[in-house]
């Protein structure tokens, strides 16, 4: 293969799957500066009579995130959620276990809900599977759900939500396989109380749907161990499969306490992992369907998802918001994250929600101090990939030149995703060139109809992969629009600098 072109064949009638929207999603934990100082900053004059941060709202708005996870993460293990109801004056301050902070419950429930419903997102629930129990699982259920006349729901109202929210996705518990985890548990006690929670979760609501947790890492020693008991035991109850991953250059080995030396090469190519992943719980999960043979289908929730290795010490000195896990991201992270959300499409038969881990301060798409708010560089794939990626994966054929990895081995210097949504004609490439020194030549070639036209593009690159943003360089390193590339007959070319994301939208004739 000539090292300095490649080819991206398309057909709009060679598909992988529907896209689900759910995979542009978002976490918000009880960490740090994420919820207080974040979301919600009563003192800001940036917030509004609510308390909640206009700034970080409109970014949130941009993102166009379709659900949101929320309380934790770890917070939730130790979490009670009555804590956070009623009026505020009397709702408790607590030491939060798990970041050694101080958690006020100034902002629970009733708060998050509003604020869902002011970002335009739908809540995906975690219950706390580590102090708590299943009855308080279930009465959590019976307060947002459940019509008036029951305890909860009546308790509900009386705090001023008179109507049920009908939160239908809820996390069975989070990392319950971690040492670090309040109320760790071995795969089979896990997977058991699961099961307990899921079946009176849903006596109490039968149209919600769960998710079990995984293994907390590919590089926790029981993994994939703990996903194969889990699903054997818990199967029939459960509607997702959580994964979580966390990207790194320099590299975590296998104790995951010694990391490699920087390899911005095989760091780029960490797309390989990220499918080697899936693909492992993917068959898991068919295994697991198979014994039972059962018609039923379990997806996978990649509901932790991010790049982290920077800013590690989560000891918040029990302070209240304070200021830890603030990572900042610079050009490869953004790459990185770009070839995640490729992976998502390429992925989307099995891969049916996904939560970006945080979405504010907490290694996050957006910073903000009490002056305002800058974008991260991972803000704009993020964004480009939400709005624009619709209707349909498409099976890409991509033929690149390969780059030697150290982690990897040889992997295409090319990494490519594309959709199309044949109810409004608009289709979507995204295209990441790997290489940290050669620009590449690329070809798409569209197998059957042509689009009319490419409508926009844009592209994000740069000579250093450590470049960032920040409050005084806040436009640093962005993606800038570029002229559409013309068709020829069923082809374009455009050249892809080094470390560089591009993004190209197409129309074609609506069916």
């Amino acid at each position: 293969m000539d090292q300095k072109h490649a080819t991206v064949s398309l057909n709009t009638q060679r598909v992988i799957s529907e896209i689900s929207p759910l995979i542009f999603g978002g976490f918000a934990e009880h960490m740090g500066r994420c919820i207080y100082e974040g979301i919600y900053d009563p003192g800001s004059p940036l917030a509004d009579e609510k308390g909640i941060r206009q700034d970080v709202v409109a970014a949130l708005r941009e993102t166009n995130y379709r659900i949101m996870r929320y309380p934790g993460g770890n917070f939730v293990s130790g979490y009670r959620w009555t804590d956070g109801i009623g009026p505020r004056a009397d709702r408790p301050r607590r030491r939060a276990l798990a970041w050694r902070s101080v958690e006020t419950n100034q902002f629970g429930p009733h708060e998050f809900m509003d604020f869902a419903q002011e970002i335009g997102t739908q809540p995906m629930w975690a219950v706390n599977l580590g102090t708590g129990t299943i009855q308080e699982a279930a009465d959590l259920v019976e307060y947002m759900n459940l019509p008036t006349g029951t305890l909860y729901s009546d308790l509900r109202a009386k705090n001023g939500h008179p109507e049920p929210w009908n939160v239908k996705y809820w996390c069975l518990g989070n990392e319950m396989d971690g040492p670090w985890q309040i109320g760790q548990m071995d795969a089979a006690t896990y997977a058991e109380k699961a099961v307990q929670a899921a079946k009176l979760m849903r006596w109490m609501d039968p149209g919600i749907q769960t998710i079990a947790c995984g293994s907390s890492a590919t590089a926790m020693p029981n993994y994939p161990d703990w996903d194969v008991t889990v699903l054997g035991h818990a199967y029939d109850h459960i509607d997702y499969f959580s994964m979580h991953h966390y990207a790194a250059n320099p590299y975590p080995t296998v104790s995951n306490t010694e990391r490699l030396p920087v390899d911005t090469d095989s760091y780029l190519a960490s797309s390989v992992h990220f499918e080697e992943h899936a693909d492992t719980l993917a068959a898991a999960i068919r295994v697991a369907k198979a014994k039972r043979r059962s018609k039923k289908d379990v997806h996978l929730c990649w509901d932790e998802w991010n790049v982290w290795y920077r800013a590690k010490g989560g000891d918040g000195g029990w302070s209240e918001a304070p200021h830890i896990l603030e990572e900042e991201y610079n050009l490869e992270d953004a790459l990185v994250v770009a070839t995640w959300l490729n992976t998502f499409l390429r992925k989307a038969d099995i891969v049916k929600i996904a939560c970006i881990a945080q979405i504010v301060n907490v290694i996050a798409p957006i910073m903000t101090n009490k002056d305002g708010m800058f974008k991260q560089t991972i803000f704009y794939p993020l964004t480009l990939f939400s709005n624009h990626a619709s209707g349909f994966a498409l099976d890409a054929l991509v033929k690149a030149p390969l780059k030697e990895t150290k982690r990897h081995g040889p992997v295409p210097q090319l990494d490519a995703s594309a959709s199309f949504d044949p109810a409004t004609g608009q289709g979507a490439v995204f295209l990441v060139n790997r290489s940290q020194t050669h620009s590449l030549v690329t070809r798409l070639c569209w197998e059957d109809e042509a689009p009319q036209t490419v409508t926009r593009a844009w592209q994000m690159h740069g000579e250093d992969p450590f470049a960032a943003n920040s409050f005084e360089q806040p436009e640093n390193v962005v993606p800038y629009e570029l002229t559409p590339p013309r068709l020829e007959g069923r082809a374009l070319t455009l050249e892809l600098p080094p470390l560089s994301f591009t993004a190209l939208l197409t129309r074609h004739a609506a069916n």
